[in-house]
């Protein structure tokens, strides 16, 4: 039996209806629909399955129910995968925390419910913004970064190591701005995230010094397997260490390159993606270039009922 790591993703997977079959399927899971509307005060079920697509796109709304569609799917699996080890991207490093069971479904609710709402609120203004950087390695993309910034004399950093071919910027939209402009003059492409800020970045400082109370107050179990974190992409295996790495996720980089090639090197040899859509899968072969040969390693995607109730490992 090969390795297998749980992928969670994060913003960006959402799908109009996603979750209704498996909650419908599922009392359980119905249940956890409407705790996270309880705790959120949303009507989460509403706006995801009746597709109401502007309101689908507010990170408010979209960070619980998200984690309410990827631990539903998880927990459709019953037992039927026992992983090496699990790692979610942004957002979805809080499915990972509950799927280790290092924090409770309801916390992980509490927490992603307080967390979208502060990053919804963390920039009244609309000074901050992200673009994805695609076709320039590491290197260039961190030059041009440096040189957007000088230029501009704003704050710019790169927000998200997906790939080697695919980073993200975030900050002052100026800057932005001039990270796309000189990424096209560079023979690059950049695309802008509709977003409602520069998520992982020092404008949500504020956001992340808000949900702290809650993340101290929290109950960290021992992971029963291990948990690689965003802020390093290096396996923990304790509560402590895991709440320490997630205290400064929001301001930080996800390091995504880092954490798919160190759980390679730590043995494993399947990913297995848990979410609406297919995108933190399609990167595993992508970050794993250079390192791994392909015919060692393979990708799995459970995205609805059917695939969950019908997947083996």
């Amino acid at each position: 039996m090969k390795q297998t790591i749980l992928l969670f993703p994060g913003q960006g997977s959402q799908l109009p209806g996603m979750g209704r079959d498996v909650a419908e399927a599922m009392p359980d899971a119905m249940a956890l629909w409407k705790r996270a509307e309880h705790i959120s005060g949303l009507p989460l079920r509403e706006i995801f399955w009746d597709g109401d697509e502007q309101a689908m796109s507010d990170t408010r709304a979209l960070q619980p129910a998200l984690t309410v569609m990827n631990l539903s799917l998880w927990n459709a699996l019953a037992g039927r995968v026992h992983p090496c080890g699990t790692a979610g991207h942004s957002l979805g490093e809080f499915c990972s925390l509950a799927a280790a069971s290092v924090l409770s479904p309801d916390t992980v609710l509490e927490l992603t419910a307080l967390r979208g709402r502060l990053m919804a609120e963390a920039d009244p203004e609309g000074k901050g913004a992200m673009a994805a950087i695609l076709k320039l390695d590491q290197s260039a993309v961190e030059a041009l970064v440096d040189e957007a910034s000088a230029s501009t004399g704003e704050l710019l950093r790169i927000a998200n190591y997906n790939t080697p071919g695919q980073f993200v910027v975030s900050g002052i939209k100026a800057a932005v701005a001039e990270a796309g402009r000189l990424a096209k003059e560079r023979k690059g492409r950049a695309v802008e995230l509709k977003v409602s800020g520069a998520f992982h970045s020092p404008m949500m400082a504020e956001a992340n010094r808000e949900l702290a109370p809650l993340l101290r107050k929290a109950v960290w179990n021992r992971p029963k397997f291990p948990v690689y974190c965003n802020a390093h992409g290096l396996a923990l295996s304790d509560g402590e260490s895991i709440r320490e790495a997630v205290l400064v996720q929001m301001t930080s980089s996800v390091q995504w390159i880092d954490t798919l090639r160190h759980q390679y090197t730590d043995g494993a040899r399947h990913w297995l993606e848990i979410g609406p859509k297919a995108v933190l899968g399609k990167m595993v072969g992508q970050c794993l270039s250079g390192l791994a040969d392909p015919d060692t390693f393979s990708v799995s995607l459970v995205h609805d009922a059917a695939s969950a109730f019908a997947f083996t490992e």
